[in-house]
């Protein structure tokens, strides 16, 4: 069974790209679709066998991979309670965005080619989430970043996207730079890269006070010898690189935003099941090591909460309703940092578990808009839609419920985001005292919470209330999405509503030891499974008084008052530059790093390559050569008295020489 969920995509991929010029474009879209439709079923069998039920944790081999010298790595998928979960968001949120496809990407010449795409891509997150090995974790990791790399840029015509999948593949080799390192780390302290072995030995490396071991040297990092104490920290933070990359965690954030340039399908699938929650997925993995590691659990702590805020604040100003919910996934993103920089690992992945569902109905929501007002995208030419489009009106609605996380303290009615991100602000208040940046953190993702709710509720004002702005033209083909495009927006946002509730004891409550078993690891010290339920009051009820906040000030502002933004925006021009110029980070970048790269190519190019290496050797030669046969032509000038002379001069050069030279 668990070979069909990994490979069936894989099939897909391979009969779709070989063949689907052949097949058709219908063809390709039904196998694709139906191999998904497949392992999404049999993902959710999975999930209840061994994360429900009594399944202990257990390796499937499939073949020898790497055996050099003491590296070997095995080809196995690893299965236990947080592989079943990932598989259950890979699988089914790739499932609905495939049969979504076939009516959004409709007109499409190109389909056989997107659909196979969309299954490498599913395949490339399904080999990382069933890695049983750090080599084998990384195949899938690039893999995933290849694949955003080829949908993203998929309408190639398009130098825009063709920029975007360059950015997004550029940025991930930063963070990626940073895993391959931590990796060969990782195998230089333990001798494997097997998780089995690793997290078997990671304890030993835990310093005990006095102890002779601690000063011994355990490698050399950048010319710095590096002790048994400080190697787990140092592996740890480069681990911890590379899932800021996929993860788009600040700084190395800014390709998210822009891989908006690829359909929108694709758009829900990297931001709500695949490429940027294998960062947090990686970490959560990797809990026995980087429990070990206070140093690093306060860097994640501290880059999760200036992300979360970060990212809500541009959200509040953008125009474009796909980047508001780009934004929206890097603030999210935060949050599950915080929990994992917290140690409260089944806080993170639940926020992940139902994020996945709330994130994919509102980017598919949105494309259900795109789709219905001629694909324009700017919100400022939208208005009025809640009448001509109901059902993804009410879409839309539910899932921004979901990420504002509307719910009723103390009780069980609320959406998926209610459970799983109070869960998160309640665990970096019970932090404080542990973690050095907790209160930090607690303060910024209240704030967050309170942007999040505004600029959720500022989309769905401005794209489906108020008055038309769109043109006559547009506004009079607006159409309802067909069913087969709402249809994933129905399941979609049962999740949205259903997922926290239904599944919270589970992931952070009573059941927490039966559901995960030993798939994530805890210091006997750890108590913050505890802790979480004993904060005040008030710090269960800031999450929905930030919502509360939130919704009332874009009513006021979109609805009652809508002259009023433009008034603001006017009075604190800085500040709404600042924050729609992304705080400048890309300036920065392209300050900083790409002006500097193209001065200095462009400097060795002319003086380097052009002046020095050309000038001085093929060049310099070649011209030394033709002068010299220039001059030595000259001599032929056909009179036979030249020649003579020239024999003379020969003659009495060489007399000249034998007579002076015998005399020494």
């Amino acid at each position: 069974m668990y070979q069909a969920i990994v490979f069936l995509p894989l099939l897909g991929f391979l009969i779709v790209g070989l063949f689907g010029n052949s097949l058709g474009a219908r063809a390709s879209e039904y196998i694709t679709s139906g191999f998904l439709v497949i392992a999404a079923v049999l993902s959710w069998v999975a999930f209840f066998s061994v994360g429900i039920g009594s399944t202990e944790a257990f390796t499937v081999p499939l073949l020898r991979f790497i055996d050099s010298g003491t590296l070997q790595s095995d080809w196995a998928l690893r299965v236990d309670t947080l592989t079943v979960v990932m598989l259950v968001v890979v699988n089914t949120v790739s499932a609905l965005v495939h049969i979504y496809s076939i009516g959004y990407m409709h007109h499409d010449p190109h389909r056989p080619r997107f659909f196979a795409y969309l299954s490498l891509f599913t395949f490339a997150m399904l080999m990382l989430v069933t890695s049983d090995n750090l080599v084998q974790m990384f195949f899938g990791w690039e893999g995933v970043g290849l694949a955003s790399y080829l949908l993203i840029g998929f309408w190639y015509k398009r130098p825009s996207a063709n920029a975007a999948a360059i950015k997004a593949f550029v940025v991930n080799r930063v963070g990626d730079f940073g895993f391959i390192l931590g990796i060969a780390g990782v195998f230089l302290l333990f001798g494997s890269v097997n998780f089995d072995t690793i997290f078997a030995t990671a304890a030993s490396y835990v310093p005990v006070e006095g102890a002779v071991e601690n000063t011994a040297v355990a490698f050399n990092f950048l010319g710095w010898d590096v002790d048994r104490a400080g190697a787990l920290t140092v592996i740890c933070l480069l681990l911890f690189m590379g899932a800021m990359g996929k993860s788009a965690q600040v700084p190395l954030h800014t390709w998210l935003p822009d891989a908006m340039e690829g359909p929108t399908p694709v758009s829900a699938l990297i931001h709500a099941a695949t490429m940027v929650t294998a960062g947090v997925f990686m970490l959560a993995r990797l809990s026995p090591i980087f429990e070990l590691s206070h140093t690093a659990l306060l860097v994640v702590t501290f880059i999760g909460a200036i992300t979360a805020f970060f990212a809500a604040t541009v959200g509040l100003v953008q125009n474009d309703i796909k980047r508001v919910i780009a934004y929206s996934t890097c603030s999210q993103l935060g949050y599950m940092f915080v929990a994992l920089g917290m140690g409260f690992y089944s806080a993170a992945i639940f926020h992940l578990f139902t994020h996945a569902f709330f994130k994919a109905l509102l980017f598919l929501g949105s494309g259900s808009v795109i789709h219905a007002v001629s694909d324009e995208q700017d919100m400022r030419k939208m208005g009025g839609l809640k009448k001509l489009i109901p059902t993804t009106y009410w879409m839309m609605v539910i899932g921004t419920l979901a990420l504002t996380g509307v719910g009723i303290p103390g009780t069980i009615i609320g959406t998926a985001g209610f459970f799983s991100k109070d869960a998160i602000v309640e665990g970096a208040f019970a932090g404080i005292g542990h973690n050095a940046v907790a209160g930090f953190a607690f303060t910024l993702l209240v704030i967050a919470a309170i942007f999040t709710s505004f600029y959720s509720w500022r989309l769905i004002f401005m794209t489906f209330h108020g008055k038309p702005r769109a043109t006559a033209d547009v506004m009079h083909h607006v159409h309802e999405s067909p069913p087969v495009m709402l249809v994933p927006l129905f399941i979609l946002a049962v999740g949205a509503l259903m997922a926290g509730v239904v599944f919270h004891d589970q992931f952070v409550g009573e059941g927490y030891d039966a559901f995960w078993k030993t798939a994530l690891y805890m210091l006997p010290e750890n108590h913050i499974l505890h802790e979480v339920h004993d904060v005040p009051l008030w710090v269960k009820l800031s999450p929905f008084i930030a919502m509360v906040i939130g919704f009332v000030v874009a009513y006021q502002f979109y609805i009652r008052k809508p002259e009023t933004p433009k008034y603001l925006a006017a009075q604190h021009r800085g500040l709404y530059a600042f924050l729609l110029n992304k705080w400048y980070f890309d300036e920065l970048y392209d300050f900083l790093f790409v002006r500097t790269a193209k001065r200095l190519g462009t400097f060795l190019w002319k003086k380097g390559d052009g002046a020095v290496i050309d000038g001085l050797g093929p060049d310099g030669v070649s011209a030394w050569v033709i002068d010299v046969t220039n001059r030595v032509v000259k001599l032929q000038t056909g009179y036979l008295y030249h020649y003579a002379f020239v024999m003379l001069i020969g003659v009495a050069a060489l007399v000249t020489w034998m007579m002076l030279g015998s005399s020494f």
